[in-house]
């Protein structure tokens, strides 16, 4: 790229990115020790993905969604899965009118920009199923009659790890459809020591002001889009997608030739697919974006690749055998492969 380009990049970029900072000042005014999970929020925003969140009850997870749309000025919707529930309990359904005896839409709680879909693994496989179509396509067709979902639109939906009994497993498919996968574990006894100074009190109602609009969302994912990524950091992401999948290695670019993956193929099961390629380039230029920076630079995707794999790598039985998680075999990847 052209010197002079990459510099008027950078200023559109620097401009579109301002609200950034008070968005994030905003929402931790209300939420304290979920930074990680703030950050990974907004970036899956701008990076038009969902996330997957593993985590124990009690985490602020309803609070922080609630909060950033707050903070947005767009509409939330928290809908609890659980055994009994109904495709038409999520999307909606066809009410009937007495008065003017005709059928009218009623939309269901997926129609709002931030949607909180807590522990989606309670819920039949046709119900998620009816999530997950609203997720990839953006729309829901109800009755025959077909729904754009508002833009900008983001899922946020929860697995308990404790409590698997009775519960419906999301097929690997479907959970490749998430751009996270978050692991979020107990804040530490500082930011719990704010946790509790805030919120231990009977009657408190904490709202966050209007900072940001949902238009700064959807013009920071045009820039995110003109973000540089050098022909190298795509071959970086394509080599580190292709060293997922086991009797693969062979395709590594010539600069990985003689890196020690060959054992890989004995601890995992099924690789990344090439979305997870795609997922990995956008959420780098997202990365880049939250910086401030025109460019994508090779940290930008190491520090995503855990979040964008952990759940589109799965592990054999040796390794499970060796307790070896796909964090564990995330990490050797990035580890051996040679940074441009």
């Amino acid at each position: 790229m052209v010197q002079e380009d990459l510099q008027k990049l950078q200023e559109g970029i620097t401009e579109a990115s301002a609200f950034i900072k008070p968005l994030r000042t905003e929402v931790g005014r209300i939420l304290a020790g979920q930074e990680t999970l703030l950050n990974r929020m907004i970036l899956a925003l701008i990076a038009d993905g969902h996330v997957l969140l593993e985590g124990v009850p009690g985490l602020a997870k309803t609070l922080l969604v609630k909060t950033l749309a707050q903070a947005l000025d767009g509409s939330f919707a928290r809908i609890q899965f659980t055994p009994d529930l109904l495709p038409a309990d999520v999307v909606g359904t066809m009410i009937y009118n007495q008065n003017e005896h005709t059928f009218q839409l009623k939309q269901g709680p997926v129609f709002a920009n931030l949607v909180l879909a807590d522990e989606i693994n309670r819920a039949p496989a046709k119900v998620q199923s009816a999530l997950l179509e609203c997720m990839q396509e953006r729309q829901a067709t109800i009755a025959g009659e077909t729904r754009k979902m508002p833009s900008p639109f983001l899922v946020l939906a929860t697995q308990n790890p404790i409590e698997q009994e009775g519960t419906y497993p999301l097929p690997e498919a479907q959970v490749d459809r998430f751009m996270f996968k978050l692991k979020v574990d107990y804040p530490d006894r500082n930011a719990e020591r704010q946790v509790i100074d805030r919120m231990a009190h009977p009657h408190l109602e904490l709202k966050a002001m209007n900072v940001a609009k949902l238009s700064d969302i959807e013009n920071a994912r045009t820039w995110v889009d003109k973000v540089y990524a050098d022909e190298k950091i795509l071959e970086y992401i394509l080599d580190i997608v292709i060293a997922t999948r086991p009797g693969h290695i062979a395709q590594l670019s010539d600069r990985q030739r003689g890196v020690k993956l060959n054992d890989l193929g004995e601890l995992i099961q099924f690789g990344a697919s090439p979305r997870a390629g795609i997922a990995l380039t956008l959420a780098a230029k997202g990365m880049a974006f939250l910086e401030g920076r025109a460019y994508v630079v090779p940290q930008d995707v190491k520090d995503v690749a855990p979040d964008v794999l952990r759940h589109r790598i799965i592990p054999g039985y040796e390794a499970e055998a060796e307790n070896i998680t796909s964090d564990d075999l995330i990490g050797k990847i990035l580890n051996e492969l040679r940074i441009p």
